[in-house]
């Protein structure tokens, strides 16, 4: 399995391709929540070139992770880790509710709700 077999995309987006990619182990999240992700994704590679996909490590934790194809002189490196700093501040609750969702039907965690 190589380096990803404990690692899960969520999703992705490829601004070479302009493909937008959702593992299907998690169509069943709601609608808007799919549609918020595609949206996101979508605008990052537009504005910023390269390839983005979240990924959850094996402690559920959801990162960004950003790969471009060699030398790509069109790719923002500066915009990009600006960009993925303000996304992570704006949709702040969607990160973290997707983060609870993947730690209870993925690992197997019990959640406590009165924190």
């Amino acid at each position: 399995m190589g380096m990803y077999e404990d690692r899960i995309v969520l999703c992705g987006a490829n601004s070479y391709e302009e493909k937008y990619y959702l593992n299907p182990d998690f169509e069943a999240l709601p609608d808007y929540v799919k549609d918020e992700l595609k949206i996101m994704c979508v605008l990052y590679v537009n504005d910023v070139g390269g390839i983005l996909t979240l990924v959850f490590e094996e402690n559920g934790d959801l990162n960004f992770e950003v790969t471009t194809e060699d030398f790509d002189p069109m790719f923002d490196d500066i915009g990009s880790r600006l960009l993925i700093k303000k996304l992570q501040v704006e949709k702040a609750d969607l990160l973290q509710a997707l983060q609870v969702y993947f730690k209870v039907f993925f690992l197997g965690e019990e959640i406590d709700v009165e924190e």
